[in-house]
């Protein structure tokens, strides 16, 4: 219904004696004014009455519309419309009513201050009016002088900033809020750098242009010599990784370092350069482009938003120090093992693997250089090392530091030769203005045979490596599969061997040694047999080495010790009390600090006499460990137990060490006893340890005696005692009384 205008319903502006409503010149943009009426005059006299009129230090645009229809399709595309003057009686009489629901709904501008004005207040009683809609004034269009207008509108405009800072401001926090948790799961500083930068120009309502510059050094230090771009987007994304001196751009230049210098965020300028308080050591300034002047409500957001995320600049970077330790060798700078695993993954799973080969390389004799020169030079050392591999190798090789003085190269097959890896290493190190000759020793793996992941890749050149170490230092090894299935061998041999050590399936055999002589037995040697679950033997040659290396023989070693000590009681209590009972003794177990208490507790359970006691140690325990059994020997014999050195002459016994060790016994090797009829050479070395031991008062037996022109040479060369299959093999407990007895 359209309404009736009476006379009294034009509006109409009483001179007041205000005078001019003009404010100072404008601070901002205009108030946007909706004025939703029928009356063309309405729209016509408001917009005189405001001429030239200014609120808030700011002018006022007016936008119009002539009924409902029109102003919902106006507000489809129109926002940011601070107040809107509605007529209550358009279409129908409630139209303007129904249209502030629409507004509020629909639209959802709850900002937007609504002035209802009637030029008939019957139609919109104006305490129903105020109970049942939102709208925030009411006014009959005669009460509306210009002056009482302008005091409207300045309370309604008042009223719509004052909201709009609020909710902008909660609607900022939210998203500082929202991004602050989205940067913190951000990692690498340089991530969280790259975030900080949308973030801050989803704040805005701004696209990503962008950079950020970390002060790596020190404050005190030259920015233009610390200042390094970590993060940067849209068109200046070509500048991360690149220093402040790149930035061809002057004022961005000068902003970021006015910023940094003075440790507040600019606002000036074509840009917005915001500044992060950091550790001692960090502070970091970001540059956004912005082409709009920002609002003070913008300012305060960014300003809490770099209060809240200055800390995430400092956990980043800790989590980019722990990624450093974590993933990088501190002293060499190169990838550590963990994260040179990844790159042998990586390369595993490349179509090109087959051009790739994987090398361990390991420096010869380092450990000496680093005791004999120190620490500080060995650390240099290794740094020249690294230095020299990655210049030597190029850029297609992956260095890596895997372990003390054992580094790791990836890289294509072409590059990482043996001649290409040794080569680098025929000219001397200068270190501390010393020249230092060194070689290395390496294992390599062509990608093409490896198996697996890249932590089985690295155990399997590791194989190769340690068989060139075997064969001889300076070498150059391949891995094949040969290895790793000698390797599986042995560990499944292992796990069986600590099996039938924890099922009792070890047991001993005694093998006679008699005297030359006479041919009477005069003591026994404890051998350690092994029956496998299928009954078959397996060689004491294969099993004792691993138990060596596992370290399993210091338990296998004590049982062994105090079986023998109880045989020999045994023996004794069959009238068998001369016969010495000897038990070899391996280096890991005599050096184990609670062997002399193990020796101890033996005789002292089994009641044996210690003198009957002897333990073999081998020539090579001697020379290698002499200085620790200079200091041993003596206190083990305390006990009154004999000791022997086995398998004597196959080393290089020093002669005056020999002539200080406690030993009672040199026991010759059974090579030299098998050669010893051969031809007058082949005697010579018995006849030498014979002559050597008769001048040191020292007793001598040879063993692996098979026959008796044997024994008749040592006899004639004046050996003492002898043991071997000629006299009789090894044999269990039982058996072997039974022939004590038969040859009594």
């Amino acid at each position: 219904m359209t309404e009736h205008k009476q006379p009294d319903d034009e509006l109409t502006f009483i001179d007041d004696d205000s005078g001019t409503l003009a404010s100072p010149a404008s601070q901002g943009p205009a108030w946007r004014i909706l004025i939703v009426d029928d009356d063309p005059d309405v729209h016509t006299t408001t917009l005189l009455a405001l001429r030239k009129t200014q609120i808030l230090n700011r002018p006022l645009t007016f936008l119009h519309t002539y009924s409902g229809s029109q102003t919902r399709e106006l507000l489809q595309h129109e926002k940011n419309i601070a107040v809107i003057l509605l007529d209550v009686v358009m279409e129908t009489e409630d139209s303007g009513l129904r249209l502030v629901k629409t507004i509020r709904d629909d639209f959802g501008m709850e900002d937007t201050r609504i002035i209802l004005r009637t030029g008939q207040p019957g139609y919109a009683p104006e305490i129903d009016a105020i109970r049942d809609y939102d709208i925030n004034d009411y006014k009959t269009k005669s009460e509306l002088t210009r002056n009482k207008l302008f005091t409207t509108l300045t309370s309604a405009i008042r009223s719509y900033e004052q909201i709009r800072t609020i909710n902008a401001s909660r609607r900022g926090l939210d998203i500082i809020v929202h991004a602050s948790a989205e940067l913190m799961a951000l990692h690498g500083i340089r991530n969280f750098a790259a975030g900080v930068i949308t973030q801050i120009a989803a704040l805005l309502g701004l696209p990503p242009e962008g950079l950020i510059c970390a002060q790596e050094g020190g404050r005190d230090e030259n920015p233009e010599d610390s200042l390094q771009v970590i993060a940067a987007a849209g068109r200046y994304a070509d500048l991360i990784n690149q220093p402040l001196a790149s930035i061809d751009n002057p004022a961005i230049a000068s902003s970021i370092k006015r910023c940094l210098a003075k440790r507040h965020s600019l606002f000036d300028g074509t840009g917005t350069t915001l500044f992060f308080q950091g550790s001692a050591h960090h502070d970091v300034a970001a540059y956004v482009e912005s082409t709009v002047a920002l609002s003070d409500i913008d300012r305060r957001l960014l300003e809490v938003f770099c209060s809240n995320i200055a800390v995430g600049f400092d956990n980043a970077a800790l989590f980019s120090k722990l990624h450093s330790f974590a993933y990088y060798d501190q002293l060499s700078r190169l990838p550590n093992r963990n994260h040179f695993i990844a790159h042998i993954d990586h390369s595993l799973a490349s179509p090109r693997r087959a051009d790739k080969v994987l090398a361990l390389l390991d420096i010869d004799h380092f450990a000496e250089t680093n005791d004999a020169l120190g620490h500080q030079f060995g650390d240099r050392m290794l740094q020249a090392v690294a230095s020299r591999l990655k210049s030597g190798l190029g850029a297609h090789v992956v260095v890596a530091r895997v372990a003390g003085d054992t580094f790791g190269l990836l890289g294509p097959s072409v590059e990482l030769t043996p001649s290409n890896l040794l080569g680098l290493f025929q000219e001397p190190f200068v270190i501390d203005g010393q020249e230092l000759m060194t070689s290395v020793t390496c294992g390599l793996l062509r990608l093409s045979e490896a198996e697996g992941d890249g932590g089985e890749a690295l155990k399997d050149v590791n194989i190769a490596l340690k068989r060139a170490k075997q064969r001889s230092r300076g070498e150059v090894n391949y891995f094949n599969h040969e290895m790793s299935v000698e390797i599986q061998e042995r560990v499944k041999l292992l796990q069986a061997l600590r099996q039938a050590f924890d099922n009792e399936r070890l047991f001993l055999v005694y093998q006679p040694q008699v005297d030359l002589v006479t041919g009477k037995a005069i003591g026994v040697e404890a051998l350690i047999r092994w029956r496998g679950e299928d009954g078959k033997f397996i060689a004491p040659d294969r099993f004792i080495p691993l138990a060596e290396h596992s370290g399993l023989i210091v338990s296998i070693g004590e049982w062994v010790l105090r079986v023998a000590c109880h045989y020999q009681a045994k023996l004794t209590q069959q009238g068998f009390g001369h016969i010495r009972m000897a038990v070899n003794v391996a280096v890991p177990q005599f050096r184990h600090p609670r062997f002399p208490f193990v020796l101890r507790r033996a005789i002292q359970d089994s009641g044996v006499d210690p003198s009957k006691i002897e333990l073999e140690i081998t020539e090579s325990m001697a020379m290698e460990e002499a200085d620790f059994l200079l200091q041993t020997l003596d206190k083990l014999k305390e006990t009154g137990i004999s000791v022997a050195v086995d398998d004597f002459g196959t080393g290089f016994s020093s002669l005056s060490y020999l002539q200080k060790l406690s030993v009672d016994r040199l026991k010759i090797d059974r090579a030299f006893v098998n050669e010893i009829t051969d031809s007058r050479r082949g005697a010579q070395i018995p006849e030498m340890v014979i002559q050597l031991g008769r001048r040191l008062g020292l007793q001598i037996i040879a063993e692996g005696v098979e026959d008796k022109a044997q024994a008749d040479t040592l006899i004639g060369l004046g050996c003492q005692e002898a043991q071997g299959f000629y006299y009789a093999r090894p044999m269990e407990p039982d058996p072997l009384l039974d022939w004590l007895k038969a040859n009594r």
